[in-house]
């Protein structure tokens, strides 16, 4: 049974440097590609980072302040968030992206982030 338990979210002041958790169960993370996406009020889900079974990571959001990275022991992908602004509050979500197109799609149940001092 795949889970994805995300942690590490919570009330953050601007500036700030959080470290996002995904716990992972069910599989070997290492075998998947996985992202990291998030949704503020009002707007859709985007995408912040991804990386690869390969362990190759890319930032769509704002790079530069965000890193994605994985603990094959802990079977755990993290998500380094710095310099954070009031505008990166939202919702922060784990995915398992599909190992093909149309395959199923796994969230966490995502972690609230709210930036404001």
């Amino acid at each position: 049974q795949v889970q994805l338990v995300e942690s590490g979210g919570g009330l953050v002041q601007p500036g700030g440097s959080p470290r996002l958790s995904c716990a992972a169960s069910g599989f070997t993370v290492s075998s998947y590609a996985m992202g990291w996406y998030r949704q503020a009020p009002g707007k859709e889900r985007e995408l912040v980072a991804t990386i690869t079974r390969a362990g190759v990571s890319t930032n769509y959001a704002d790079s530069g302040r965000f890193t994605i990275s994985r603990d094959n022991a802990k079977n755990t992908v993290y998500l380094q968030m710095n310099s954070l602004k009031p505008e990166d509050t939202a919702v922060y979500y784990c995915k398992r992206e599909p190992l093909f197109v149309g395959g199923i799609n796994y969230w966490g149940q995502g972690t609230q982030v709210t930036v404001s001092s």
